[in-house]
C-alpha cells in the first residue's frame, strides 16, 4: 500500500515540483484555488516547455463550494490566413507539425488565466498578479534545471524541430539536446511575463505584448494575424456532466474530447462488472474505450459547429446501446491509429472547497517549435488536428477551433467528496482517466495507488507506430494472459513507469473534515503539496 499525501485544508498537484511549490505558496498566502492555478500555469510553462507554453491553450473545469460547476474554454481559433487554399498552394496534403505553417491558431492559455482571475475575484480572490507570476518570472530570468522528463523525451520530427525559427537558440545548449544538470534561461520570456505582471494579462492580446506578437507573426509569415489576437476572447461554458452510481462526473464540452471520457465511464458502468481488479475490469474499460472513441471521431468539433445533440449521446439509451454492443468474451477490432499529444494536467482544491481541474498544452512536444524572437513565446501546433479535406469533421477554416485531446475531469460524489483528476497523453487522456477513476471509486484503491498502478494505452506511444494495447511491465501476468486470450494484441513497453502512459494526478477533498488527499504521478517530475 502506498501512503497518500494528506493535508488538513488544501492541496495542489502538478507534473513538476516547482509548479506545485508555486501553488502551495499561493494557497498558504490565502489565495484561492483559481489563483493558485494561474501561478502554477505560469511556472509550469517555464519549467516544462516540452509539454506546454503560454503560446498554447488551456481548459478549466471549476466547482464552487456550493456545488456550481463551470468550464473555461481558452483555446484559440485558426488564423485569418489559415485557409485550405494556402496550404494546397504550398504543396501540402496535410497540415505540417513543425515550423511556421504549423503555428496556425491563436494562443488562448493566457486569456484563460485572465478569465480565471475574474472568476476568482467574484469569489473573493484578491492576490495581485505580480505575486502569482513571480516564480515563473524568476525561473525564466535566472534559469532553472532542465527537467528529467524533458531530458528523456525523444521528440517527433527532431530535424524539423531544430529548423523551426527560434527553437535551437531557445532550447538547445551549444546546438545539442540538454543533458542532466543543464540550466536553461529564457530572458525574452521573463521580460514578457514581467510586463504582463505589471500591465495585465489583456496586454497579451490587445497591448504592447500583443503588438510584438503580431509583428513576429508577420515577419515569420505565419497564418495568424495581429487582428486575430486582438479579437480573441475565452469562453465560459457549462461543462458536460454524467450521473453514474455514487457520483456525478464533469468534463469539458467540444472542441475537447471530454465527451469520450464521460462515455467510457458511462458505458463501463452499464456492463455491471464487479469484484477486484482483473481481466473483466480491464477488458470492459478497453472495449468501452473503443466505443467511445468511435463516437468521438464522428461528433467532436468546434462547439459552434456541432451537428449532434450531446445530451442524447450521453443519455441512458445511448450508453445502454453501446454497452450491449460489447462482447465480454471477445475483443472488438480496434478502429485505427490515434493521435499523439503532450500536455500537462494540474489540480488544486482550497480551504473553502473551491476545486480546479486544469490542463494546458502545446499539442506535440514543443508544439510547432517556433519561438517568437521579440517575446520568447513558444507557439503550439494544435492546428495540425485540422483536415485539408472540406468534408472532414474538422476541416480547416479561418476562425474555426481545432479538435482538442485536452480534457480536465472533476467528480462530485454523493457522499460529499469532490475529486479533480486528469492526465497528459493525447488520445490516452480519457483512457488514463477511466483507469484512475475506476480504481479509486469502484475498486476502492487509495488516491496514491490509483495514480501509481500500472496502466495500459490503446494506440500509439512516443516513437511507436503500432496500435496495439501498450502495457507497463508491472501488470499481473494472469491479467495480460487473460486479455490476450480475449483477442487483445498485448505489447509490453518494457518499463514499470512509462512517460507514454501519462502523467496523471488525483486530488480528493472530504466534506466531513475538509482534508485533501492528493497525489501526482511517479512517471513525471511532479509532486503534491498542501496546507
Amino acid at each position: 500500500m502506498i501512503d497518500t499525501p494528506t493535508f488538513p485544508n488544501a492541496a495542489c498537484a502538478a507534473p513538476h515540483h516547482l509548479a506545485t511549490a508555486t501553488g502551495r505558496g499561493i494557497l498558504a498566502e490565502g489565495g484561492t484555488a483559481l489563483e493558485a492555478m494561474v501561478g502554477m500555469a505560469a511556472t509550469i510553462a517555464v519549467v516544462y516547455p516540452h509539454m506546454n507554453s503560454i503560446g498554447g491553450d488551456g481548459f478549466w473545469v471549476v466547482r464552487e463550494p456550493g456545488g456550481r460547476v463551470r468550464a473555461i474554454e481558452a483555446c484559440g481559433p485558426a488564423g485569418a490566413l489559415a485557409t485550405t487554399s494556402r496550404y494546397r498552394a504550398k504543396g501540402y496534403d496535410t497540415i505540417p507539425f513543425r515550423g511556421p505553417d504549423a503555428a496556425l491558431t491563436v494562443a488562448g492559455a493566457v486569456g484563460g488565466w485572465a478569465a480565471a482571475l475574474d472568476y476568482a475575484q467574484s469569489l473573493g480572490g484578491a492576490m495581485p498578479l505580480d505575486a502569482l507570476l513571480a516564480d515563473a518570472i524568476r525561473y525564466a530570468g535566472q534559469g532553472c534545471p532542465v527537467s528529467e522528463s524533458e531530458i528523456r523525451t525523444a521528440p517527433n520530427e527532431p530535424e524539423a524541430l531544430r529548423a523551426a525559427p527560434g527553437f535551437a537558440e531557445t532550447f538547445l545548449l551549444d546546438g545539442k539536446w540538454p543533458e542532466r544538470g543543464a540550466v536553461r534561461r529564457q530572458p525574452a520570456l521573463a521580460a514578457t511575463l514581467s510586463h504582463l505582471a505589471s500591465a495585465g494579462l489583456d496586454d497579451f492580446y490587445r497591448g504592447d505584448v500583443g503588438r510584438e506578437i503580431g509583428a513576429d507573426l508577420e515577419q515569420l509569415a505565419m497564418p495568424v494575424t495581429r487582428a486575430d489576437y486582438t479579437s480573441y476572447r475565452p469562453v465560459v461554458r457549462e461543462p458536460l456532466s454524467l450521473k453514474i452510481r455514487g457520483a456525478t462526473l464533469y468534463n469539458k464540452a467540444p472542441p475537447t474530447q471530454g465527451l469520450a471520457s464521460l462515455l467510457i465511464l458511462g458505458i463501463y458502468e452499464r456492463l455491471g462488472i464487479e469484484g477486484p481488479e482483473g481481466v473483466r475490469h480491464h477488458h470492459g474499460l478497453i472495449e468501452a474505450t473503443k466505443r467511445a472513441l468511435r463516437i468521438r471521431d464522428q461528433v467532436v468539433t468546434d462547439y459552434d459547429r456541432l451537428k449532434h445533440d450531446l445530451a442524447a449521446i450521453l443519455s441512458s439509451t445511448t450508453l445502454e446501446r453501446e454497452a450491449a454492443a460489447i462482447d465480454m468474451r471477445r475483443a472488438a477490432p480496434f478502429p485505427g491509429p490515434l493521435a499523439d499529444g503532450d500536455t500537462i494536467w494540474m489540480g488544486a482544491i482550497d480551504r473553502s472547497g473551491l476545486a480546479v481541474s486544469y490542463i494546458q498544452s502545446l499539442y506535440w512536444e514543443y508544439g510547432s517549435g517556433c519561438v517568437l524572437p521579440r517575446t520568447g513565446i513558444q507557439l503550439q501546433n494544435r492546428g495540425a488536428s485540422f483536415s485539408l479535406d472540406p468534408r472532414a469533421v474538422n476541416p480547416l477554416e479561418p476562425g474555426r477551433k481545432p479538435f482538442h485531446t485536452l480534457n480536465p475531469a472533476l467528480a462530485a460524489f454523493d457522499d460529499g467528496r469532490v475529486a479533480v483528476y486528469g492526465a497528459m497523453g493525447g488520445d490516452g487522456q480519457p483512457q488514463f482517466q477511466a483507469q484512475i477513476f475506476t480504481r479509486y471509486a469502484d475498486l476502492k484503491e487509495s488516491v496514491a495507488e490509483a495514480v501509481d498502478r500500472p496502466r495500459w494505452l490503446l494506440g500509439r506511444t512516443w516513437g511507436s507506430t503500432s496500435t496495439s494495447l501498450k502495457v507497463e511491465n508491472r501488470f499481473d501476468p494472469a491479467i495480460l494472459e487473460g486479455l490476450a486470450r480475449l483477442g487483445h494484441e498485448i505489447e509490453e513497453v518494457g518499463q514499470p513507469y512509462s512517460d507514454g502512459l501519462g502523467h496523471a494526478g488525483l486530488l480528493v477533498k472530504h466534506r466531513r473534515d475538509g482534508r485533501v488527499e492528493a497525489s501526482h504521478d511517479p512517471r513525471s517530475d511532479g509532486s503534491a503539496e498542501g496546507i
